[in-house]
């Protein structure tokens, strides 16, 4: 029987109520019986017979309940004046610490999930702004979004410029000559312009220096609303020093120079070929696919006079072309 002596705080078991009910029948029960459901007598449903202490007999079950009754309202108010007394000495404490946030102003990071809650949070940071909005738009497989997409940020940003806002933006230069982003430009009246580099950061949307998004996986369907000062100045930053890098795209074109036939994206791949990086990750870097990139180092080889990958590396050293335009890694 003690195995189904099983049961919550403060009630009795079937076992226990089984024996009870017995009890109440028979007038007693043997005290070895009884210690199989102790939880009889801790409730005080059985209680010693004064003619023979080897039995126990029942409590009216009204009695008992009054009792179990009595018993829960006391712990109840015990409880209640407890929360009092930590309510009490608490209060000084949540009300020092309401202050202090309300002082403080904590910046935060909002996690943003979903494409269209990502849309619909930048959408409303730049329709409450006037100033400047800088962005970095990598070429990713995301890049060519539905012309639906592609119509809200257009009316979004030119709303902007028609505030007198201003829009800086940086792309990869395999997206200069793209013809969804040519047909932006030749469509936007303002203060707007483009540069482009051979590779960039993730994308970047900085609003007037005080809210930054950015991705937060790798198919951005999560990013983060960034508003605490420190980290969007250093994001401001970055754009900046990439930006006085760039080459103008957008209102005045300047095509890269292209000294001793290697064209400044072939430079930037024998960078990349130096520090012995592989075509994929070459071509993931520049923003283009490994077929184009096989294509750019073949004509680097070419234009070099490489026989191998190894005699490659110690040409692009030997011939100076990573110095002709600047270039440091």
């Amino acid at each position: 029987m003690s195995g189904a002596h099983t049961h919550g705080r403060g009630e009795p078991c079937e076992a226990g109520l089984g024996v009870y009910t017995r009890t109440l029948r028979e007038g007693r029960v043997n005290a070895e019986e009884a210690a199989e459901v102790p939880c009889l007598v801790e409730l005080g449903l059985l209680q010693p017979d004064p003619g023979d202490p080897r039995r126990l007999r029942p409590v009216e079950p009204a009695l008992a309940l009054h009792r179990l009754l009595r018993g829960a309202a006391d712990r109840i108010a015990d409880e209640r004046r407890r929360e009092e007394r930590l309510a009490a000495v608490f209060e000084r404490l949540v009300a020092g610490s309401m202050r202090s946030a309300t002082l403080a102003q904590t910046p935060t990071i909002h996690v943003l999930s979903g494409l269209d809650r990502i849309g619909e949070a930048i959408q409303r940071t730049v329709a409450e702004a006037s100033g400047e909005v800088l962005t970095i738009q990598p070429h990713t497989s995301h890049t060519h979004s539905p012309a639906e997409i592609h119509a809200k940020a257009f009316d979004r940003d030119q709303a902007l410029l028609d505030r007198g806002g201003r829009i800086r933006t940086l792309y990869q230069h395999t997206l200069r000559h793209a013809p969804s982003i040519l047909a932006r430009y030749e469509r936007l009246r303002g203060d707007v312009e483009a540069r482009t580099l051979d590779e960039v950061t993730q994308r970047l949307i900085v609003v007037e220096r005080q809210v930054a998004f950015i991705p937060a996986n790798q198919d951005r369907t999560l990013a983060l609303e960034v508003r605490h000062p420190a980290l969007v100045a250093f994001l401001a930053t970055t754009f900046d020093r990439l930006w006085r890098l760039a080459t103008p795209m957008h209102p005045r074109a300047v095509e890269p120079p292209s000294p001793d036939g290697v064209t400044s994206r072939q430079r930037a791949i024998a960078a990349l070929l130096v520090e012995g990086h592989t075509d994929a990750v070459i071509a993931d870097r520049l923003g283009m696919n490994i077929r184009t990139a096989r294509v750019h180092i073949a004509k680097l080889a070419a234009t070099l006079g490489s026989e191998s990958r190894a005699q490659l590396g110690y040409l692009i050293g030997q011939s100076g072309i990573l110095e002709q335009e600047g270039v440091t890694r």
